[in-house]
This record gives C-alpha cells, structure tokens and sequence, in this order.
C-alpha cells in the first residue's frame, strides 16, 4: 500500500460576501507574491545573498493582509521558494516573474489543520467565511483525507474548488505485457495507431474559430470597462471554456478506453513546444492537447500495472521501412504515403506507429 495525491474538482457558487472574500484572498495572495520577489531582487543586488523573507514581516506594514486566509498567504511563499529553486535547477525554465493583475491565474490554495476546511454534501466550509454551497458530482470514498483546497476563479466568472486528497492506493502489480499498442502524433486527429486506426478527435477549436473569432470582433467594438463590454468578454471566455472542456472530455474517455484494452502503449517522446515554435505548427498542436491525453493515458496505464513506454524523439520512425527495415535518407512532409523499393505502401503515419511499436517492444524486453 502506498499513499498517492488525488484531486477533485468541484463546483461552487458563493454569495456576494463570499465572493468578496475570495476575491480579497486572491488579490492579498497575488500582492504578497509580488512584493516578496521584489524584495528578494533589491536585496540580493545588494548583499548578493539570498533574502530570507516570510509573510508576516509584511502584516505589520500592511495591515489589511490579516483580512485573508494566513495559509493561504504561507502558500504564496511556498510557491515563490519552489519557482526560484526550480529556476536554479533549470535555469531554462526562466527567472520568476511579477503576477498581473489581469492575466495571471486567480487562484488561492489553503491547507487542512485542526479541522478548519469541512466538505459536506451540499456545503463547503473554508477558512474566514461562512460555508459555500458546492455541487458534489461524486461522493469521495472512505478513507480519503483532505489536505488542502485551492479556490479559482475562471476568466468566465464561474468558481471552482480543487480538493486534495491523501489517499492510500493498492499497488497493482506490474503483470507481463501481452497487448501492445504504438501511437504515433498527428496533426489532424491527434493521432493514429499502429493498427491503422486513428483517433478521429473532432478538432474542437477549428470547429468553433469562426464563432470565436466573431465574438472577438464584437469585443472590440465595445467601450473597455462598460457593461456591454463586461458582457461581450463574458461570452468569449465561454467559448474557450467550452472547446476546453469538449478537449478535455475527448481526452479522458480515448485514454480511459486505450488503458482498458492494451497491456502496454508505445509513443514518441516528442518535444511538442519545440515542432510547435519552430515549424510554425502551434494554433494545430495547442488545438490537439497530445501532451494532456499522454499525461492521462499515462497516470491510468499506471493505475492498472502496465506500462507507457517513450521511444526516443530522435527514433526516425517516419523514414524507416516497417516491413523491410530500410531507411530513407530524405523524407518531405508533404510526402503523406511512405513507398518503399521492397513494394510496401502505405500511409505515412501509419507506418510510423508501427515502427514506433516495434521500437517499444525492443524497450520492453531490455527492461524486463
């Protein structure tokens, strides 16, 4: 038995008091986070040491940061520690930057101690407010303990809560792999699988760019700050939210199905920001979400006890023949059929998915 994270995300439909109380919250946390790295920046470019600093040297000054939830507040420099030992880490990753107040995420997270969060049926009770109401779309198991909770605020106006669960999972014993399964990415489709198949995701957001795109039209024809204005920005954030959540739905039930019939699932490890930026291919790769459904494909194979194996991104599975072996040395994109001197023909991706299949299968044995 061992202990995993699991997160439920959960409705919530807070009064004006309540809403007043979050906002306040995400404004103090959003304050303080900006405010501590600034002074970390002053006072390294003058000691050349790294600024010790923690949120209640701030109350004093600032008196009305009392107002919000304090572990929501212990959060934030929690947060700014983890994104500078990350920078250091990584340093690719970039140096931390200043949260806007218009486009950065609004969000809080507050910890469970001394019974301070309740979650009921119909209600959620958080820190320095009264109880929310909630709409709970599945009841948590027995045995799940609350850790923390982390309240939103989507561009569309609608407030959610994520909760944290501690809960203790039954291993799944790594079993023999029988049915495999290679996959490889395209950029109509999301991708096709080395039985010849593909995955037919509608392509949410190309449905919908006209309808987006006029209602972005409309946006800008409006006076900023007026109601019209306010409404018009209202119904542009439901369309994203809409294509986002249809994306989202897509992903889990192919990932779900995927998990449940094969035994191991072969794919590229692709470097999606790099074929995104460098081959102008962005508006198509953000559209399919392939690292999102890889993500939970990922998490359920694992879940079951079998595996999700990565061929190296550098495997040239486009170029090689999957019947002969042969390799071309030059292969265009605009080349949608692969034809071989040993007579195979066949579709591009295709061909592709099973070399990819063939490699995962090579991977698996030197692992066993």
């Amino acid at each position: 038995m061992r202990k995993i994270n699991r997160a439920v995300k959960i409705r919530i439909y807070p009064n004006k008091e309540q809403i007043i109380q979050i906002e306040k919250t995400i404004g103090c946390c959003r304050f303080l986070y900006n405010q501590m790295l600034a002074d970390k920046i002053s006072h390294y470019q003058k000691e050349k040491k790294m600024l010790k600093n923690t949120p209640a040297g701030y109350k004093k000054e600032h008196p009305w940061l009392k107002e919000a939830d304090s572990l929501a507040l212990a959060n934030v420099q929690m947060n700014l520690e983890g994104a500078f030992r990350k920078f250091f880490r990584e340093p690719g990753v970039g140096f931390p930057h200043y949260k806007s107040k218009k486009h950065s995420r609004k969000s809080y997270t507050t910890n469970m101690v001394n019974g301070n969060i309740h979650l009921q049926k119909k209600s959620l009770k958080l820190p320095k407010m009264t109880p929310v109401k909630i709409k709970l779309h599945r009841s948590v198991p027995e045995g799940w303990t609350l850790k923390s909770v982390t309240v939103s605020r989507e561009p569309s106006g609608k407030y959610f809560a994520s909760l944290l669960f501690d809960c203790e999972n039954q291993a799944v014993e790594k079993r023999p792999a029988e049915k495999f399964l290679g996959i490889d990415f395209a950029m109509h489709g999301l991708c096709v699988f080395s039985t010849g198949e593909r995955a037919g995701y509608p392509m949410f957001y190309r449905s919908a760019e006209k309808k987006l795109a006029r209602e972005q039209r409309k946006l800008s024809r409006c006076e900023k700050g007026s109601r019209n204005y306010q409404k018009q920005r209202k119904r542009v954030a439901l369309c994203d939210e809409r294509i986002k959540k249809q994306r989202k739905d897509f992903h889990h039930k192919l990932s779900h199905d995927l998990a449940e019939k094969y035994d191991a699932v072969c794919v590229e490890d692709l470097n999606l920001k790099g074929i995104a930026g460098g081959l102008h291919f962005g508006k198509g790769i953000q559209d399919n979400g392939y690292g999102q459904f890889l993500s939970m494909l990922g998490y359920k194979l694992e879940e079951r006890g079998k595996y999700l194996i990565k061929v190296d991104r550098y495997f040239a599975s486009s170029k090689i023949c999957s019947v002969c072996g042969n390799k071309k040395k030059e292969l265009d994109l605009s080349e949608r059929t692969y034809i071989c001197e040993c007579g195979n023909r066949m579709n591009r991706d295709v061909n592709a998915a099973v070399n990819i299949l063939k490699e995962g299968k090579k991977i698996y044995k030197k692992c066993a």
